[in-house]
């Protein structure tokens, strides 16, 4: 089901028409149906995807993101249906930590949160509603000039429908799970509705898509305490209840309760305009709305003599005293309102020279997080925080241009001029009442920009009949300014930075033969500081303290070289990949000052290589039988890290050294698919010094074998019908919180074209 799409498939990222002279020549697959990619497909490297018709006959997807589900190496930690702040994409070489190596982008408008590196700055999956994609492209690694240094891990292009006549969708969903974890063993689902229309008359097409979803996710947090903590002695309340378990160190603890119980409602409303101005120039504009409102419960394991749970003071477990805080069993409220908008003005003559101007803009017009500071216990109002994150987002402006200087596109250039900005506005006030009270006393601010001007150009030359090659180059020029961070009493601002730097590319590939094709990328990726890595910190007193405002950017040099052998129908490929990364942005402990500082650190340097296999075919064994798989092996490598010296040698955080996927689609006719799936991730740390050896618990990383089935049925020409099951075997696994367990997915859609 998924293709291997060669870079031969196509001329440029500003105008990706098929090559059909060089695609054959080089005996490559090529992709023939819907829109082209906007990812540069004539560069020799390794670029996956998968269309909507391939996602919708084998993939329960109710998120954006579960398109991503079976593309070899990669991995969206995705904690629940809606999880709108932690489904950060993992890659070769990257973990579910590194949520700033990598690019996500829809139509050309940037999705991914720049903002900040880590869990709670993920892409913003939920301005694209899997009804309206059309198909989602992969490249792996960064060897496209066009992009800039957060390539290093994949850069994920989603592509959504444009009608070419009028048409109209509508799609409900109810999805349902049984959760049992410690001392929680309920039900928990939602349900989930979309509608879409569009149409085409003239040069005027237009796209209107709504979509509502309400979910309730299993908890994702647990109240715990370390047994060593507790004190010896017969004080407190007596109360049963507490779960003994073992921390990611394998220490004892108990395990109190469950948190972060989450009811989220989003809405989201999205509409595309665009316009022929003349047969070879269109102006295009795309306008998205995503409303949140999540409430997050707690629930006490705990009971006293009389069997009342017990939330707050000091209770007694087994003959130990412990003391309880508030925040042990804190409920939590969100309210987000986001805004996307992005303007593009293209040409597409397919001649000598083709152009684009394009901006965008993602701006979150609301996001506030309520929590209480006090035990709920008793009458009154109870005192709170309340986070405000309103004005914080990023801009992007680009100019692209094209240069073919021959008619068989055997000689290409692409080269454009680029501006990304970004701004992070935090206000944490004190408020009296958590729930409704307004913005109070100032408790801190946090607050920066950064910027990033680039240049860039790549000239792709099919300088003989069997051969290929690209060579590029970006230069960039980063800045931060205008960061600060203020306690109640005072507010410090840090000096403005700035950068410059080069980082080049190359790619060569050669076909042996009609069958099998080699391919060599190389390139250099500098990822510069987020605004949330580069103003961090806390002030004590009137003293700025654990904070690092000279941080190094993350320089990666990854390279690849892949053997390609077309089938009959299908394509296999082996991949060796190998990426050497200095001044890695981690947050650690620094042992070599006293007393020791944990904070955002760089780590010297990271060795990352490995072997991906994938494969593909059509019509296995017999027709209606499509496969598709990936198996990889992997080795990451902390090689320098003088900081912490315990890490030396140790693997990198939360990249698994083996990983499998496989989606198996049956669809004899057109009337029913069935598919199965199963994704395999083998033992990972989530510590620099891998001082977590036990991953099957909370707050730990687990390895995992999951498998999934889809049955989809076609009444007749409008009507259909599926049902599926995610983690069929119900499987329990963790990346620090829980991941669903066996999810029941029930889907009934109309299509009209």
């Amino acid at each position: 089901m998924l293709y291997v799409q060669s870079a031969h498939a196509g001329a440029s990222s500003t105008d990706a028409e098929a090559d059909a002279s060089v695609a054959s020549t080089m005996a490559m697959v090529t992709i023939n149906a819907g829109r082209p990619t906007s990812l540069p497909t004539q560069i020799p490297t390794t670029i996956e995807g998968i269309t909507a018709a391939q996602i919708e006959q084998s993939i329960n997807a109710v998120d954006a993101e579960d398109a991503l589900k079976y593309f070899p190496s990669l991995n969206v930690r995705k904690r629940y249906i809606g999880d709108y702040d932690h489904a950060v994409l993992a890659s070769r070489a990257s973990g579910t930590g590194n949520s700033a190596r990598s690019l996500v982008y829809a139509d050309g408008i940037l999705l991914s949160n720049l903002l900040g590196n880590g869990a709670s700055f993920t892409p913003r999956w939920g301005m694209v509603t899997p009804d309206e994609i059309e198909r989602v492209d992969v490249l792996y690694g960064p060897f496209s000039a066009a992009y800039p240094g957060n390539s290093a891990g994949a850069v994920v292009d989603y592509l959504t429908r444009m009608p070419t006549s009028l048409e109209a969708h509508a799609r409900l969903s109810g999805f349902s799970q049984g959760f049992k974890q410690y001392g929680t063993n309920q039900r928990f689902g939602g349900r989930q509705g979309s509608l879409s229309i569009g149409d085409k008359n003239g040069g005027l097409s237009w796209w209107l898509s709504l979509s509502h979803l309400d979910n309730e996710g299993q908890p994702i947090t647990f109240a715990n305490k370390l047994l060593t903590t507790g004190v010896a002695g017969k004080g407190g309340t007596p109360v049963t209840g507490a779960v003994a378990d073992k921390n990611p160190s394998n220490a004892d603890w108990l395990i109190l309760g469950d948190g972060n119980q989450i009811h989220t409602v989003q809405d989201h409303a999205k509409i595309k305009l665009a316009y022929d101005l003349t047969p070879t120039v269109r102006a295009s504009y795309t306008l998205g709305w995503w409303k949140n409102d999540a409430d997050r419960h707690a629930n006490s394991y705990l009971r006293d003599s009389a069997g009342n749970p017990v939330t707050s003071g000091t209770i007694n477990v087994a003959g130990r005293q412990y003391t309880l805080t508030p925040s042990d069993f804190a409920p939590a409220t969100g309210a987000l309102e986001h805004w996307m908008q992005g303007i593009s003005l293209k040409s597409h003559t397919k001649g000598e020279w083709d152009w684009e101007l394009a901006a965008s803009n993602y701006d979150y017009k609301k996001d506030e997080v309520r929590t209480p500071t006090v035990f709920l216990t008793g009458p009154g109002a109870k005192a709170g925080t309340l986070t405000d994150m309103g004005g914080s987002g990023w801009s992007t402006l680009a100019a692209k241009g094209i240069w073919r200087p021959y008619a068989d596109n055997s000689h290409v250039v692409d080269f454009g001029i680029q501006r990304d900005s970004f701004r992070l506005r935090t206000l944490v006030s004190n408020i009296g009442a958590w729930t409704t009270a307004a913005a109070g006393a100032k408790a801190s601010s946090f607050n920066g920009d950064t910027r990033l001007e680039s240049l860039y150009a790549q000239d792709t030359w099919g300088f003989a009949a069997d051969w290929k090659a690209t060579l590029g180059g970006r230069l960039e020029h980063w800045e931060a300014y205008n960061g600060s961070l203020g306690s109640s009493t005072s507010t410090k601002n840090f000096a403005a930075r700035s950068d410059t730097s080069f980082s080049p590319k190359l790619a060569l590939s050669h076909a042996l033969d009609d069958n099998w094709t080699v391919k060599a990328s190389a390139g250099r990726a500098l990822r510069y500081p987020t605004v949330s890595e580069l103003f961090q910190g806390a002030i004590v007193g009137d003293t700025l303290m654990n904070n690092d405002p000279n941080l190094k950017p993350e320089r990666s040099v990854t390279s690849e070289l892949t053997a390609e052998r077309k089938l009959e129908k299908g394509l296999l490929r082996a991949t060796y990949f190998f990426e050497n990364t200095h001044d890695a942005l981690y947050s650690q402990r620094n042992v070599n000052v006293t007393p020791n500082v944990t904070n955002i650190q760089n780590v010297g340097r990271i060795r990352t290589n490995g072997i991906e296999l994938a494969a593909q075919a059509d019509d296995v064994l017999f027709e209606g039988l499509d496969l598709s798989g990936s198996v990889t092996f992997t080795q990451s490598t902390i090689l320098d890290n003088q900081n912490f010296p315990a890490s030396l040698g140790k693997d990198q955080p939360r990249v698994p050294r083996q990983r499998a996927t496989l989606l198996a689609s049956y669809h004899p006719t057109d009337t029913w698919s069935a598919s199965l799936g199963a994704r395999y991730s083998g033992k990972q740390w989530g510590t620099l010094d891998n001082s977590d050896p036990n991953g099957a618990g909370y707050t730990g990383v687990s390895s995992y074998f999951v498998t999934d089935v889809r049955l989809r049925y076609h009444f007749d020409k409008q009507w259909s019908g599926s049902v599926g099951i995610d983690n069929l075997g119900n499987k329990t696994y963790w990346a620090f919180h829980p991941y669903t367990q066996r999810t029941f997915i029930a889907e009934l859609q109309y299509d009209f074209k």
